[in-house]
């Protein structure tokens, strides 16, 4: 096979692979833009910050509490489309729908949570993943009346068009969370990036006492606060979206010192970078700090 021949059928191949960047192009459609900002903006008002914000987001359980509420509904619904198919169950076939619609509400309630705290890129994704999400539940909701009237042929058909509906939705899901990186940790990783043992940061008397600056340690960017003679160093990166924690306003939750990122309100706690509120659900990286004689800070990844 010459080499004409060879480059030829590379194309050919390549144009019968679908592009991985199909959705590429919602991202910058503005359509909708106006329906997102006065959405996020009143989901944003009506759960205010408190403990019904932080459970949506996941605080509690360190992670997105959307993506694991979702598993539930979609296994459900999967599980329903297998009966349906073998007509094995009509009865189990409609407990596994109930039990879908029954995820949907606080599914819905945790995502919204979420995406109301994005950038605009990814709400934009977020609203058609939305909208397909509801209109799965929709078809779920008729089929299960359907089948509840005797209807059981027309409720299999409702059922597979929802199946295909939650199919996309999960398909603009995981372009939110693989290829937008939405709800994924954004903070520093340092295990692979901070040598072991102690490393000169800056002189003391370099920075100003009482207010949060950045400092660059090899490949990091740091939070430093220096309150007399104490210094605290986390990671400088919020791990919600990347936002510069050294711009945030330092508060006291609890007694205790915190750090407010400027970008969507994440609350860090400064003495071990522990989350207060969300919508971070992860640490920030925190660093042990010592001061030499000569008076100049050293710092190493705190374990």
């Amino acid at each position: 096979m010459d080499k004409t021949t060879r480059s030829r059928r590379a194309i050919r191949l390549t144009r019968k692979v679908p592009s991985g960047n199909l959705l590429d192009g919602l991202e910058q459609v503005t359509t909708f833009d106006r329906p997102i900002r006065s959405i996020a903006k009143a989901v944003r008002r009506k759960i205010g910050p408190g403990p019904l914000r932080d459970t949506l987001h996941g605080v509690p359980i360190g992670h997105p509490l959307h993506p694991s509420l979702a598993t539930i509904g979609i296994g459900c619904w999967v599980a329903a489309a297998v009966l349906d198919w073998t007509r094995a169950d009509g009865r189990a076939a409609r407990v596994l729908l109930a039990t879908g619609i029954g995820t949907a509400l606080p599914t819905a309630a945790a995502g919204l949570t979420d995406w109301s705290t994005l950038h605009r890129e990814q709400q934009r994704v977020g609203f058609v993943h939305a909208l397909t999400n509801a209109t799965a539940t929709g078809l779920y909701t008729a089929s299960l009346l359907l089948r509840m009237a005797g209807k059981e042929r027309a409720g299999r058909f409702f059922s597979f068009a929802g199946l295909g509906a939650v199919l996309g939705g999960a398909y603009l899901g995981g372009h939110l969370a693989y290829r937008q990186a939405a709800g994924a940790n954004h903070a520093e990783s340092l295990s692979h990036l901070v040598p072991l043992g102690w490393h000169d940061l800056c002189a003391l008397k370099d920075l100003p006492n009482g207010r949060p600056v950045t400092r660059r340690l090899g490949y990091i960017d740091l939070f430093v606060l220096r309150l007399g003679d104490g210094v605290t160093v986390l990671a400088d990166r919020c791990s919600h979206l990347a936002g510069p924690l050294h711009q945030g306003r330092l508060v006291m939750e609890h007694g205790e010192p915190c750090v407010i990122c400027p970008w969507h309100g994440s609350v860090f706690r400064i003495s071990d970078g522990t989350v207060a509120h969300g919508p971070a659900t992860s640490r920030q990286p925190a660093f042990q700090t010592r001061l030499r004689r000569d008076g100049t800070v050293q710092v190493r990844p705190a374990p």
